[in-house]
């Protein structure tokens, strides 16, 4: 019999880790069990799915079960892990079509079981019409809700990622739109006051309402008809939960696995945890921060990706690290991009550092050529040292390149003298003979 490896969950991190285990050992018995009815999508796109940028679900789909047989990696879909038992090297598997429960022996074990929305449990939460979006299936459920009832009105709870993707989804179907936040403010924990000002204005001059505010219950018959608040009440006809995500680790933690201070599972560079033969990757595992050198929990599918591609070459025998994240975002909100990368101010302050911060407004091509426009760019730097610590930037256009510029910087930990003296290219419809990276570390380093 064979050595024979079980990963716990597809998507991202899970069948990163399955396809990149087989590459490493052709001979290794690989099997995915999945609890949903797709294994491999693209998750981030499902916001513009609504929204019509992408006209079909499928266009989402990077592989299905059929073409994972083909490469060797035999995938379970309606599977669902139940119990790790690490001591007998098993794990308890059901069936959630025909209910049969079963044992499956492991050599080595990947455990990508991802992340699951923030509780939300007031009453009327159950009600048609209220929708998180965490899957396709989620996704596809908001399109027929969509389609069957035309909503007029809409409100978004929370203020995170898929809170700003989705508030602008509802705007360009034309729902009047409420975002209902209970700090008042979009992206708070990703953003600085003076950056996040840029996107509320922009929420402000689309129509999109913003409130601070916290549900206390949800009102309606057959369907959501409004959200009841301390303040007030809103209707509305659907409502997205957008409170952000908790990492999925009850399974893991019930067999022994150790947590990391985020809650997430702790894992060394390769994925490992604390049982052997045992990895774990993607939304349900830790990152470490390379700015602190601390662990973070950030999880998007860019991370994912990378931390099941190591975990797949550790448990097929072969050497790989994920060498941590600088926390690089981008997110469209309306006309604008908004990125950020690296510690806020208020974060690096909290942390303890000495800081100081700039940030400048520029134009995002020469000044002269038809469509520039404004781009703002915004650097968090360690008094003293000169370090940069992160940096976030708002426009209507390059902002993803220059965001990875400074996501770059991070990585490398260069100073301001550093982005001062950087090459970067030129020409009118692109960017000024001064761009704004390089504009804004000559503010910074005086």
């Amino acid at each position: 019999m064979g050595e024979c490896l079980v990963v716990i969950g597809g998507v991202a991190a899970g069948m990163s880790a399955a396809a990149k285990a087989r590459r490493v050992d052709p001979d290794l018995e690989i099997l995915v069990y999945e609890k949903g009815p797709y294994i491999s999508y693209a998750a981030c796109g499902t916001p513009y799915l609504l929204a019509g940028d992408i006209a079909d679900y499928r266009s989402l789909i990077v592989r299905t079960p059929e073409q994972m047989g083909q490469d060797g990696v035999t995938v379970h879909t309606r599977h669902e892990v139940t119990a790790i038992d690490p001591r007998g090297g098993t794990v308890s598997v059901r069936d959630l079509e025909s209910g049969r429960e079963f044992a499956q022996r492991y050599d080595r074990l990947v455990i990508a079981t991802g992340a699951r929305p923030a509780p939300f449990s007031v009453t009327g939460s159950e009600l048609p019409g209220v929708f998180g979006l965490r899957s396709l299936v989620d996704a596809q459920a908001i399109q027929g809700f969509l389609k069957e009832v035309a909503p007029q009105r809409a409100v978004v709870l929370g203020g995170g990622y898929i809170a700003v993707e989705m508030a602008e989804t509802f705007r360009r179907l034309g729902l009047d739109v409420t975002v209902l936040v209970r700090s008042g403010k979009l992206l708070r924990t990703t953003l600085d006051d003076d950056v996040r000002a840029l996107l509320e204005d922009e929420f402000a001059r689309q129509g999109v309402e913003l409130a601070r505010a916290t549900p206390v219950a949800l009102e309606g018959g057959r369907r959501v008809e409004a959200v009841l608040t301390e303040d007030g009440r809103f209707p509305c006809d659907v409502v997205l939960l957008g409170l952000g995500v908790r990492p999925e680790v009850e399974l893991a933690a019930a067999a022994g696995v150790a947590l990391g201070p985020t809650g997430a599972i702790a894992t060394d560079a390769g994925m490992r945890t604390n049982l052997p033969e045992v990895y774990a990757a993607g939304d349900c595992a830790e990152a470490l921060q390379l700015v602190t050198g601390e662990p973070t929990y950030l999880p998007l599918g860019s991370t994912a990706n990378k931390q099941g591609r190591v975990a797949g070459t550790n448990a097929a025998g072969g050497e790989a690290t994920f060498g941590g994240v600088v926390g690089t975002m981008v997110v469209r909100a309306f006309d604008l991009a908004v990125a950020r990368t690296g510690l806020t101010a208020t974060e690096a302050q909290a942390l303890g550092y000495q800081v100081r911060s700039t940030m400048i407004r520029a134009k995002d091509a020469s000044h002269y050529f038809p469509g520039a426009a404004d781009i703002h760019v915004k650097l968090v730097v360690e008094a003293g040292t000169d370090r940069l610590l992160g940096g976030q930037i708002v426009g209507r256009r390059g902002v993803a390149k220059r965001i990875d510029v400074l996501a770059t910087a991070l990585h490398h930990r260069l100073g301001i003298s550093d982005l001062q003296r950087l090459d970067l290219s030129y020409a009118p419809p692109f960017a000024p003979v001064w761009d704004p990276i390089l504009v804004a570390a000559n503010v910074a380093a005086r």
